[in-house]
């Protein structure tokens, strides 16, 4: 996968709903959060899927916590 750009408001809200999915407490409301502004920035962003996106923030955030 090429090195994406992952804007700090991505990686903020990926680390606060990875929070409340570990704790048990994911709220529909977070995880609606987070998906909405992956699409809003992919959809802006010449050449980057959602998807790929998504799977880079995540990774991004879950394996920092090693």
């Amino acid at each position: 996968m090429a090195d994406i750009d992952i804007p700090e408001h991505l990686i903020a809200l990926e680390r606060t709903a990875w929070a409340e999915q570990q704790a048990g407490a994911l709220t529909l409301e977070a995880a609606a959060a987070v998906q909405a502004a992956y699409r809003e920035h992919a959809a802006v962003t010449d050449g980057v899927s959602r998807l790929a996106l998504e799977m880079a923030t995540k990774k991004a955030v879950r394996h920092l916590e090693g």
